[in-house]
């Protein structure tokens, strides 16, 4: 066991899926002299059950190498976001090249960032696989414990091979069966078969065995971190009717309900809230070295500094001005459904910051402006943004991302940490939330022919963006923008336009967390919305001018090739590079 023993055990860190903001699940002390003799028992198997939660994050031990932080982070703003249409990869043009690659589909197999992100998904399997495996030799743990352990085990092991199945598609399963970490050659696992069956199996088995919350352990996989990942497995598959009933099911418990403020989704203050099903927390000043648990993934992603930015690094995830567009309203305070990118929202592009400016005055959604940073708008609590929180805006664009950025005065309530510096940060990241488990089931409900059941759902989800307390103010109390949302006030009959309706939302709501791509290549839709895409935004943005979306190639990132290399037996690949590449 090898790889996983050498892991760092000394987190002070959480990785979270309830309403607890208690730290003690995984509050551990230095261990030395692992092994598995000495492992095999309660305290080691809820040691190495850390190791297998802390990969959540996506960041491994061997911090900045071989591969940077941000190459497997939790929320995939390079796979997720900068991939599809909701944003660019920012700062400069010279900086992080390979997700410049990825961004223009320039993409090639030896490309370092997929490597890390492989590599974070499968230390992860095999951290899931140890825990198993110790469990089944621990004589002093009672059933009932090897279960819960067991069961969080595969929970794990099941989201990890998720988050292959969805970059990679044909991807090799490993289970503990199989897995020996002594000899590398039972991780060579042909990847010829079609995963889906044993994601279910895992997540399904955690469901029936995970306890539906813990008392002050939010570090715990609960029953319905693990039911709603097997629903969205669901939904990947098209299997509509069985993730509705779990759907309905979490809804029923009464354990979540939304934020009345949608941003209280978006900060610190307010971890592990009612509206989170699946979280993955960060920590700072929790000894471990350079805040290794403070959301490194998402390092590069703050404003670039200047004009009272409260960062001075690194200007990249810029939103789209496509994106942009999309939270524009009519005078009823819906969206713009088919014709949202016929004229840009106004911003400052090309102004210098001496010239004067004022903000569009159209009617938007509201949570743009907790979504995207723009011009003369109130940043969080730092005050309005300027032209100099960009790095460069004739590369990057005017807007910069502002969800889950840390408020100024999280730095002073011990949010952020290594010196103070805010990219550090115990900001948490929403993995899944109620809001998404909503429309999730609208989507179902709309495709099992239950048009009015969608429409009530999503008008849920616009009712709580339309609460005024939550949108963004002058630092005289008024709103900070003509802010105008309203609900589906006529039936819905039509199957199509509901679909687009619960599509739109779900852009809206999720914008900037991970989700586009995904979502994009599970409803069909991804070659005509990126290709058209570019098509606009080629005109604004000069290094995206001619990109195309290839389809039945670039729905699926290339499998590494050193992995696939590092996958031979006797001179032969066991993995099988992706069509295209």
């Amino acid at each position: 066991m090898k790889k996983t023993l050498s892991i760092i055990l000394t987190l002070g860190f959480i990785i979270g899926f309830g309403t607890s903001c208690s730290n003690d699940f995984l509050e551990v002390v230095p261990k030395t002299g692992l092994s598995e003799a000495t492992l095999s028992n309660r305290e080691g198997v809820r040691l190495v059950l850390i190791g297998a939660y802390s990969l959540l994050d996506g960041v491994q031990t061997n911090v900045g190498s071989p591969n940077a932080d941000w190459h497997g982070s939790a929320d995939n703003w390079i796979y997720g976001e900068v991939n599809a249409d909701n944003a660019y990869k920012g700062s400069i043009s010279g900086d992080q090249p390979e997700i410049s690659f990825i961004e223009q589909k320039q993409i090639q197999a030896d490309n370092t960032h997929f490597r890390g992100k492989w590599r974070a998904v499968y230390d992860g399997v095999a951290r899931s696989n140890d825990v198993i495996q110790l469990t089944g030799k621990a004589k002093d743990m009672t059933d009932a414990e090897k279960t819960s352990a067991i069961a969080q085990a595969r929970f794990l092991r099941g989201h990890y091979h998720f988050e292959a199945k969805k970059m990679w598609n044909m991807t090799p399963y490993i289970d503990d069966k199989i897995y020996n970490s002594a000899d590398e050659n039972t991780t060579k696992v042909p990847n010829d078969k079609d995963i889906w069956s044993n994601i279910e199996a895992d997540l399904q088995f955690a469901y029936d065995n995970l306890p539906n919350r813990w008392a002050n352990e939010p570090g715990r996989a609960t029953k319905w971190a693990a039911g709603a990942t097997l629903a969205k497995a669901y939904m990947f598959q098209k299997k509509f009717a069985q993730a509705k009933t779990i759907f309905d099911a979490i809804i029923a418990s009464g354990q979540y309900r939304l934020m009345d403020r949608y941003h209280d989704n978006f900060r610190a203050a307010t971890n592990n809230n009612a509206e989170s099903i699946f979280e993955v927390q960060h920590s700072v000043n929790d000894g471990a070295a350079i805040s290794n648990n403070g959301n490194r993934g998402a390092t590069l992603n703050y404003p670039f500094g200047g004009d009272g930015a409260r960062t001075t690094c690194c200007g990249f995830y810029q939103p789209s001005q496509n994106l942009v567009n999309a939270f524009k309203t009519d005078d009823n305070g819906l969206p713009l459904l088919d014709n949202f990118n016929n004229e840009d929202v106004k911003n400052d592009q090309g102004l210098l910051m001496t010239q004067p400016f004022t903000p569009h005055e159209g009617p938007l959604d509201p949570r743009l402006d907790w979504t995207v940073g723009r011009r003369g708008i109130q940043y969080l609590d730092w005050g309005p943004m300027g032209r100099g929180y960009i790095r460069d805006q004739s590369y990057g664009g005017p807007y910069s991302p502002k969800k889950n950025v840390p408020y100024a005065s999280d730095i002073g309530a011990g949010w952020t940490g290594n010196g103070n510096n805010p990219r550090f940060n115990a900001n948490n990241y929403r993995m899944i939330r109620f809001a998404h488990v909503l429309l999730m089931l609208a989507e179902a409900e709309a495709e099992l022919g239950n048009l009015e059941r969608a429409r009530t759902l999503v008008n849920q989800i616009r009712t709580r963006a339309a609460n005024a307390d939550g949108f963004v103010k002058n630092a005289n109390g008024s709103n900070a923008a003509n802010y105008r949302i309203g609900n589906y006030t006529a039936p819905w009959t039509n199957k199509d336009t509901a679909l687009k309706a619960i599509r739109f939302e779900t852009r809206l709501e999720l914008a900037m967390e991970g989700h586009r791509f995904f979502d994009l290549v599970r409803w069909g839709l991804v070659a005509n919305t990126l290709n058209e895409y570019y098509r606009v935004e080629g005109t604004k943005r000069a290094y995206l001018n001619g990109v195309r979306f290839t389809a039945n190639k670039h729905e699926y990132f290339p499998i590494p090739l050193q992995e696939i290399f590092n996958s031979q037996l006797s001179g032969t690949p066991t993995l099988k590079q992706n069509p295209g590449y």
